[in-house]
């Protein structure tokens, strides 16, 4: 690992400004005040903390009903943070020990890309459950290994995507489940980010750290796809990225798009590092579900005609056109995984569709054409 040797102390600084961070921790309280006088469900631990969602994903948990009993990461400077904000958790001396201790029944990681898979296949063999930050696969090899030792152990191994914890998106997945659109044809999605290089570590701009462009990024896009058109089943029709605009990072990959079609829909979507310092959010996320009776647009985080903060729904069909206000929409995640771990359930996501929109990332990164524009 010394090839990614990097400032953590300017990543530590700068962590709570990176774009998918502030996505997924922004409306999660803290979690010395979340669990006061209840008895917790289950016990769990962390390894890999190289990303900030880690944060997030421990919140969650702990409001969910979970203790954080322990972590383990090879970066002083990161456990330290951590330890700062968590200082009930035991730092582990090394990962077997965290792995190897009875008493705790998941195991949460937002390491190295690359990385996770293997700390996953590790924990559900040592007989715990694993949610993972995304991307949580980031080769077809990793994938195969990860399908083979879940169906093998029958642990749960769930990819923290933002569907999970966006009020916008499950408002959406209701009112569609109740007719407000007709039948869902397309999806037409757009995940851009702020890059903030001077916060991001060296294995960030390259690719074989990360899967790419539409394996990172992409996994949103492509689980959203599944959950809105109900598709079992999807074929990439036409994918491809390049790096447009950062010359130095040789490996990196800053824009990326894909085309695919679904036994119940059809879906587009671009993801891309562009979004403009002038914006005040790390990127205007949005996303268009047409019906056959009407449509639903979101824009995620930002509403740049003026409205105040995220989670803003529009809804147009037969009878109306209707602006609706997701902030008070419930987040039913955080419950519903402690309970599936406890009761061996999928109620808050199932396995396969994390599985599915892991494998259709991946083929579609893979069959990607190289993007090349003319100066």
């Amino acid at each position: 690992m010394n090839d990614f040797l990097f400032s953590r102390r300017r990543f530590l600084k700068n962590s709570s400004k990176t774009a998918a961070g502030l996505a997924l921790t922004a409306s999660l309280p803290k979690s010395s005040i979340a669990l006061l006088g209840h008895k917790p469900k289950i016990k769990f631990s962390v390894i890999g903390i190289n990303h900030s969602h880690i944060y997030g994903m421990v919140d969650a948990v702990i409001r969910g009903g979970g203790e954080l009993a322990s972590f383990y990461a090879k970066e002083p400077e990161l456990a330290a943070a951590f330890s700062k904000r968590y200082p009930q958790a035991k730092l582990g001396r090394e990962q077997k020990e965290i792995l190897e201790d009875r008493s705790t029944q998941l195991i949460l990681s937002s390491g190295i890309p690359v990385e996770r898979a293997p700390v996953g296949i590790e924990a559900m063999q040592h007989g715990k459950d694993f949610l993972v930050d995304k991307p949580g696969i980031t080769t077809p090899e990793q994938l195969a290994i990860v399908r083979r030792v879940q169906k093998e152990t029958g642990r749960m191994y769930t990819i923290f995507i933002e569907r999970l914890e966006s009020k916008t998106i499950l408002k959406a997945g209701a009112l569609i489940k109740a007719g407000a659109i007709g039948k869902v044809i397309q999806t037409m999605g757009t995940g851009p980010h702020r890059i903030n290089p001077s916060s991001r570590p060296e294995w960030f701009f390259d690719k074989k750290y990360f899967g790419g462009i539409i394996t990172d990024l992409g996994s949103h896009q492509f689980d959203q796809f599944l959950y809105f058109t109900g598709s079992a089943k999807a074929v990439i029709v036409s994918s491809q990225v390049g790096n447009i605009h950062h010359p130095q990072y040789p490996a990196f990959e800053d824009f990326g798009d894909v085309m695919l079609r679904g036994d119940q829909g059809t879906g587009y979507f671009r993801v891309d590092w562009f979004t403009p310092d002038g914006l005040k959010s790390w990127g205007d996320g949005r996303m268009t579900i047409l019906g056959t009776d009407g449509y639903i647009e979101l824009r995620k985080t930002i509403d740049i005609g003026g409205r105040e903060g995220g989670n803003h729904l529009f809804l147009v069909n037969q009878e109306e056109t209707r602006y609706i206000n997701c902030n008070n929409e419930p987040l039913p995640f955080s419950e519903s995984f402690v309970s599936d771990v406890i009761n061996r359930t999928e109620t808050a996501i199932k396995q396969e569709e994390c599985f599915l929109a892991a494998e259709l990332a991946l083929k579609a990164q893979a069959k990607a054409q190289e993007l090349r524009l003319g100066k």
